[in-house]
């Protein structure tokens, strides 16, 4: 599906995939970074499997086995579960000794981008962005996830993390804060994610106007480009981010090999 997704890619498409992909490596960076051939490999204790996981930087990325063996010894080592994330860069001998290794997708997820020529900054005075994260923002953004996600010490050592200019954004309400999320800009390109709404505010458009106020951020950063990645399951934010003027660019699987095999 991969190979036949990236032979369906215009040349224009695959570099906007490249684009996304090496950027979101700093936009979400893991406490711990390996690069292994034209492969990233990333280990944060289990949060997020974006950053959990070995990521295809180059077109036609391949793993031999003896490789592949080194990221699954890695990844035990560290507690983890083997995990690949297959996406449009992967090389189709790679993707094939992945599933034959018996990989089991844990997530299927989409790349979404969005152009930001017509987006105007506005200021927005219940919209509070900050250039690094404060406690309050992790603890909030953690206090509405659910599983490991709810980790607010594992959330504050990835954005903690960030070293390129970015927004950490709270909608607020008659001084009750309702709404995070956080954008990230680099080089003409700006990742938007952990948005998440308080589930007692849900259906006023809190989310939407957030994100309208990190895509203004972004082109105030001259951003050209706001990007995103999404589990293809999530109807209610596909609609919202599609209601945006975002397009799907991409899909990719994350898959894990169990640790009991």
């Amino acid at each position: 599906m991969m190979t036949e997704e990236r032979t369906a890619l215009s040349q224009d498409d695959l570099t906007l995939v490249l684009d996304c992909e090496r950027r979101i490596v700093n936009a979400w960076p893991s406490p711990a970074t390996l690069l292994i051939g034209d492969w990233v490999v990333r280990f944060a204790g289990g949060y997020s499997g974006r950053a959990n996981s070995a990521s295809p930087l180059k077109p036609g990325a391949q793993l031999d086995e003896k490789t592949l063996a080194l990221i699954e010894e890695l990844y035990r080592a560290d507690g983890l579960p083997p995990c690949i994330r297959l996406t449009p860069l992967v090389g189709e001998a790679t993707r094939d000794l992945v599933l034959a290794r018996g990989y089991e997708v844990k997530d299927a997820s989409l790349g979404l981008v969005r152009s930001l020529t017509d987006v105007v900054f506005e200021a927005e005075p219940d919209l509070q962005i900050e250039a690094r994260p404060s406690q309050e923002w992790v603890a909030g953004v953690a206090a509405r996830q659910t599983g490991i996600k709810a980790d607010p010490v594992k959330l504050s050592a990835i954005v903690d993390a960030v070293r390129l200019p970015a927004a950490f954004a709270t909608w607020m309400v008659a001084g009750e804060p309702v709404a995070f999320g956080m954008s990230v800009a680099e080089r003409g390109m700006a990742e938007i994610g952990s948005v998440v709404v308080d589930p007692a505010h849900r259906g006023h458009g809190y989310g939407r106007r957030l994100i309208g106020g990190l895509m203004g951020w972004a082109r105030a950063m001259e951003a050209d480009w706001a990007y995103l990645q999404v589990d293809r399951t999530n109807a209610v934010a596909l609609g919202l981010y599609g209601s945006l003027g975002f397009r799907q660019l991409y899909t990719y699987e994350t898959r894990v090999l169990d640790l009991a095999e």
